[in-house]
């Protein structure tokens, strides 16, 4: 069963007995993209249709944005666009992208998957989420850690949501973040990516 058949996070939490709650445990702080980026990004939403398709946010908003904050932690982590995941026949697919650890034999070779990120197609959050839970249940998988807290984003560009699974509990943040807001969407995204580098073995 490929993940983007799951379609909602009651369908995974049946399958794979997980808890669901929610709360904020994000810690938002505000960090300024650079100007390049802002330039850049800016160019992007005035000149191009950036919402007028899945592959237009894509390019022209999501993966400009997690490359951006992506570029401070590539030393320690190794960023993947659509790069199949295969734990076993329930669990198994391609992730929108996903930041895994840095595998010593370079590039190539991926190794413990740390955040999945899903794009709510059709800005479908509900079927969102139930594809990245289910990547996620698969990431703890292959990690062979249940205590190892791996983290879930599912965004259509604008609207950016987080989660993330430990042991048999998803807990989802219940406040969003939007691209509005970009100092604040940067400093949610460093925190994902701290957290999982405290945790990342």
């Amino acid at each position: 069963m490929a993940f983007s058949d799951y379609k909602n996070v009651s369908q995974v939490q049946k399958e794979f007995a997980i808890k669901y709650e929610e709360e904020n445990f994000i810690i938002t702080q505000d960090i300024a993209p650079p100007p390049a980026f802002l330039n850049e990004f800016k160019f992007n939403v005035e000149t191009i249709d950036v919402y007028t398709s899945e592959a237009s946010r894509a390019e022209g908003i999501i993966f400009p944005i997690l490359r951006e904050v992506y570029k401070n932690y590539h030393e320690k982590f190794s960023f993947w666009i659509q790069k199949p995941v295969i734990y076993n026949d329930k669990l198994s697919g391609t992730p929108d992208y996903l930041i895994a650890t840095k595998s010593a034999l370079g590039k190539t070779v991926l190794e413990a998957p740390l955040v999945m990120v899903a794009e709510a197609k059709k800005n479908d959050f509900e079927q969102g989420w139930g594809e990245c839970l289910a990547e996620l249940v698969a990431a703890q998988k292959i990690n062979g850690d249940a205590g190892f807290a791996v983290q879930g984003i599912v965004t259509d560009g604008k609207l950016w949501e987080f989660g993330k699974l430990a042991g048999n509990t998803f807990v989802k943040n219940i406040e969003g973040f939007t691209v509005d807001h970009l100092a604040r969407l940067f400093g949610v995204l460093n925190f994902v990516f701290q957290s999982v580098g405290k945790l990342s073995h």
